[in-house]
């Protein structure tokens, strides 16, 4: 394949996987704490171009070389329930998974028929001894901006808010839940403000993927009659040489 068509090639490619990562950010633009994938860009020299010809340039295909997670706050938005929680600055709640601890940001939560504070899937919410929260479901329930779950007037429970050390060691468990796998860095304490009342907004907005969704297309487009031209030129090469040997 000549250099202007895999160039072309790759670069279509490399804008699938753009259109993949835009699209799963648009469907989870509504979810609550839902933190948007982005892509980082390299350049992939392959063998054979770098053995070229003495003063050639060597074919440069570009690739999407890894995906990382924007972990910036979302807005803060106001529901009136008491049990949903957002946090204002770094840290993440800790509830219990099916196979161990989960994070997140998503501070929709509700008192189970057994008294217990989940989440929207069941999952049980920690407290800083790493305990399922337990509460009276008769009472009325209030939480400070310390994460501390109050009561009739007493404290009954302190929120589990943790932050880690580079957060790119994060990895996604679902639409807004996350898992942390690395024994040498443990997850430490954090004291965010914790709003009672309000839900933290998608990172990502409709807005945005819509901008953006137009200059990938644009892209592709260039992309494609490039490798269109490229088909075109090496078919009438093809016929050339074909009518000086006959």
């Amino acid at each position: 394949m000549d250099a202007l068509s895999m160039a072309a090639a790759s670069g279509l490619r490399s804008r699938i996987e753009a259109l993949d990562l835009l699209a799963n950010n648009l469907a989870n633009a509504s979810s609550a704490g839902f933190k948007a994938d982005r892509e980082s860009y390299s350049n992939y020299f392959s063998a054979a171009s770098l053995e070229g010809p003495e003063g050639t340039l060597p074919a440069v295909a570009p690739v999407v070389e890894t995906n990382w997670i924007d972990h910036e706050q979302g807005i803060l938005t106001p529901t009136g329930k008491p049990l949903d929680l957002a946090l204002a600055g770094n840290g993440y709640f800790v509830v219990e998974g099916p196979r161990g601890p989960l994070y997140t940001r998503n501070g929709n939560f509700l008192i189970s028929a057994q008294g217990y504070l989940v989440n929207q899937e069941g999952w049980k919410v920690r407290d800083r001894q790493g305990r399922p929260i337990q509460l009276d479901a008769s009472s009325p329930v209030e939480v400070d901006p310390r994460g501390e779950i109050r009561s009739q007037g007493a404290a009954v429970a302190q929120l589990a808010i943790v932050d880690f050390a580079d957060r790119q060691e994060l990895r996604k468990a679902g639409s807004t839940y996350f898992s942390y796998q690395n024994p040498m860095k443990p997850p430490a304490p954090a004291t965010p403000r914790v709003e009672s009342g309000r839900l933290e907004a998608a990172n990502y907005q409709p807005a945005e993927a819509s901008v953006r969704l137009v200059g990938v297309m644009r892209q592709f487009e260039m992309l494609n009659r490039a490798l269109t031209l490229g088909g075109e030129m090496n078919r009438r090469s093809i016929e050339d040489v074909a009518s000086v040997r006959s």
